[in-house]
């Protein structure tokens, strides 16, 4: 048994660098600190992502696309094949923790200043990817068709209609028309499974890249570190593991519904609202007033918001210009303040 081991191995090694790879990941360390648990968030949101990519593929297999097919083919899923309820729950359970470690992803890195030179770039395409992130919940959030779904991507997608200009023609591409119809359906499809799942995973290979080409944050700074491999990877995999359980949890007891199918002709049910990564938004929105002097007010608020996005996106950018003695106050009061108003934000559209 062992000689045939030998030999595949060797059969490998010859047209893959296995041991080379090993070498390098065993060679490679990772700091040790107080803050040291974050780097393994980073890990779980490329996790999540696979998973959502393996339970997508097989609720591809039964799903059709159509206003006269997709609800029927969801309600199939989950009634008819076997599993196929708990494949469903996993796939929009993981969707929405893949959102939340993204999130705690985002602000250790912003608090542990990683985003400082020379590791901009790695900045933007984290940023770049939790808009991936989001779009990805969004488009997928309308294909079972059911109601709730269908007048919460009408509510969305009228805000493209209110961005000066340009905003009836953004409308009409993003709906495939005026109003939210099969034709709309079809694009979601498209984006949801195909074109943003390849951008995401562009955009996973080019931050991983990133990284290894910069390093951790504290990679000089810290007094003691641990090989990538096996030591780091072992405890990364286990984490996982743990992750995997809770999706598992979650979609075993608390299932996804399929709900009533969409009905354009209908009312829009009570106390409609967005998933709970767009709440903050939706509720910034909700507070302003119908006008604010001469300008809608839902434009001013897509405005404001649309500014808050591009000045974090900017972090590096703006945190070099401040004087160095003052630099680390601002980012950590500049993260504490984003971090409350998120959340109080993001509460308050749940209660209210």
């Amino acid at each position: 048994m062992s000689a045939l081991k030998d030999a595949a191995l060797s059969w490998l090694e010859e047209r893959l660098p296995l041991r080379s790879a090993m070498e390098f990941a065993s060679h490679k360390r990772v700091p040790v600190h107080r803050g040291d648990v974050f780097y393994y968030a980073g890990g779980v949101c490329m996790f999540l992502f696979l998973l959502q990519v393996a339970t997508g593929i097989l609720l591809l297999m039964y799903y059709r696309v159509g206003s006269d097919a997709s609800y029927e083919s969801v309600r199939y899923i989950s009634a008819k094949v076997p599993f196929g309820w708990l494949m469903r729950s996993v796939h929009s359970w993981g969707a929405n923790l893949m959102v939340l470690f993204i999130f705690i992803h985002m602000f250790s890195v912003y608090f542990m200043k990683a985003f400082r030179k020379p590791r901009e770039l790695t900045w933007l395409t984290g940023c770049g990817l939790l808009g991936l992130a989001m779009a990805l919940g969004f488009s997928g959030y309308l294909l079972p068709w059911n109601e709730l779904a269908f007048f919460a991507t009408k509510v969305g997608t009228d805000i493209l209609g209110q961005v000066p200009l340009v905003g009836h023609w953004l409308l009409r591409l993003v709906r495939g028309g005026d109003e939210v119809t099969g034709a709309t359906l079809s694009r979601f499809f498209g984006l949801h499974v195909a074109v943003l799942p390849a951008l995401t995973a562009l955009g996973i290979g080019a931050h991983l890249l990133l990284v290894q080409v910069q390093g951790m944050a504290h990679e000089h700074e810290a007094r003691r570190t641990m090989p990538f491999f096996p030591d780091f990877l072992v405890r990364d995999v286990a984490l996982w593991l743990l992750v995997l359980n809770l999706v598992g949890v979650l979609a075993v007891f608390f299932p996804w519904e399929v709900g009533r199918k969409a009905d354009a002709l209908g009312s829009a049910p009570a106390g409609i609202k967005p998933e709970w990564y767009f709440l903050a938004q939706y509720q910034f929105l909700k507070l302003l007033p119908g006008r604010v002097g001469m300008v809608p007010g839902e434009l001013l608020g897509i405005v404001a918001l649309n500014g808050v996005g591009v000045w974090w996106l900017l972090t590096p950018f703006w945190d070099a210009a401040v004087p160095e003695r003052r630099r680390d106050a601002v980012v950590r009061w500049a993260g504490l303040g984003a971090i409350t108003l998120l959340t109080v934000m993001t509460v308050w559209g749940h209660l209210s």
